[in-house]
C-alpha cells in the first residue's frame, strides 16, 4: 500500500498557487494525509541613501517581516482545506532550501508545488525554486502544469496515469510506484517510452528500419521489467524526443498525471533530471517526480 500521509504544499499567495489547492486537497483526502503549507521569504540586502550597508546588517525588520507572514498565513486556505488536518510554517531563508530541509527533517511524503509565482515571489518559476526543490529533494514532488494561465481543475480526479520509463533497471521501482499510485486513486494506467529517433536522406529506409529495431528492443525489455515486477498495463514506445513523445502521449489518452523518475536514464539520452525539466514544461497535465 502506497504511504502518503504527509503533504508539504509550499505557498506564495499567487493565482498559481490558489489554482493548485485543489489538486492538493484531493490528494491529502484520496491517502488521508495531513498537510503543511509552508511559507517562505527571502529578505534582500540593499544600499540604503547611496552608502553600503555594512555586512550582515538587514535593512529589514526581520521579525516584524516573519510575524507579518504568519499573520497571513494563519487564516490561509481554511475553508479550501477543511476537514484535512493542516499545519502552518512561516520561515525567512531562501526558499528552496527551507522546502527541502523542512521536508527531509519532518518526514514528508510528497511535495506539492506550481511551478511559477507571480510578483515578489518569482522565484518559484521552473528553473529556480522548483528546479531545485526537484534535484535535491528524497521524496517524490508533484508539480502543477507548467502553462501560461492558472491552471483549472480538470485533471484533480485522476483517472488516467501515465508513466515515463527510460528501459534500464531503474525504471523497475518507478513502475512499481506509479502502479501503486494509480490502484489507490482507483486510475487506470499506461507506460510510455521513447527512444532516439533517426534523421537522414537518402538512408530514410534504414533510419527507419532502425528506429524500429530500436522500438523492438526496448519494448521487449520493459515488457520483461513489467513481468518480472508483476505488472499489467498498455506499453507504448516511440521515436522522438522525450518530453513531446510523452506530450503527445498524454494529450492522445487525456492523462490526468504523468509520472517520471528521477534517476539515470541510459547513457544514449542522458540524464533523467536534465529531461524532466522539459517534461514538465511541455506536459499538458501535472507530472510527479519520483
Amino acid at each position: 500500500m502506497l504511504a502518503i500521509k504527509h503533504i508539504l504544499f509550499p505557498v506564495d499567495f499567487s493565482d498559481r498557487t490558489q489554482s493548485t489547492v485543489p489538486y492538493v486537497a484531493a490528494m491529502a483526502k484520496r491517502f488521508g494525509a495531513e498537510v503543511t503549507l509552508i511559507a517562505v521569504i527571502q529578505p534582500f540586502w540593499e544600499p540604503a541613501g547611496g552608502l553600503l550597508v555594512p555586512a550582515g546588517l538587514p535593512m529589514l525588520d526581520l521579525a516584524q517581516l516573519e510575524q507579518n507572514l504568519e499573520a497571513r498565513l494563519k487564516g490561509a486556505l481554511a475553508e479550501e482545506l477543511a476537514g484535512i488536518t493542516v499545519h502552518r510554517n512561516a520561515q525567512l531563508g531562501d526558499p528552496a532550501q527551507s522546502i527541502t530541509q523542512f521536508a527531509q527533517s519532518e518526514g514528508v511524503d510528497l511535495i506539492m508545488m506550481p511551478t511559477h509565482g507571480y510578483g515578489r515571489f518569482r522565484t518559484l518559476l521552473l528553473g529556480s525554486v522548483a528546479s531545485k526543490v526537484l534535484h535535491d529533494a528524497d521524496c517524490p514532488v508533484w508539480t502543477a502544469a507548467h502553462t501560461n494561465e492558472p491552471e483549472n481543475s480538470s485533471h484533480v480526479e485522476c483517472r488516467t496515469v501515465l508513466c515515463a520509463v527510460d528501459g534500464t533497471p531503474k525504471s523497475a521501482p518507478v513502475m512499481e510506484w506509479a502502479a501503486r499510485f494509480a490502484s489507490a486513486a482507483k486510475a487506470s494506467i499506461r507506460m510510455i517510452h521513447a527512444v532516439p529517433d533517426v534523421k537522414g536522406w537518402p538512408e530514410r529506409q534504414m533510419n527507419r528500419e532502425y528506429e524500429e529495431f530500436l522500438r523492438k528492443k526496448a519494448t521487449e525489455a520493459l515488457e520483461r521489467q513489467m513481468q518480472a515486477s508483476q505488472l499489467r498495463a498498455p506499453l507504448c514506445v516511440e521515436a522522438g524526443d522525450v518530453a513531446a513523445v510523452i506530450r503527445a502521449e498524454a494529450e492522445r489518452h487525456n492523462a490526468d498525471l504523468v509520472i517520471i523518475g528521477r534517476g539515470l536514464l541510459d547513457e544514449t539520452l542522458g540524464r533523467l533530471r536534465t529531461r524532466s525539466y522539459g517534461i514538465i514544461r511541455s506536459a499538458p497535465c501535472p507530472v510527479l517526480s519520483v
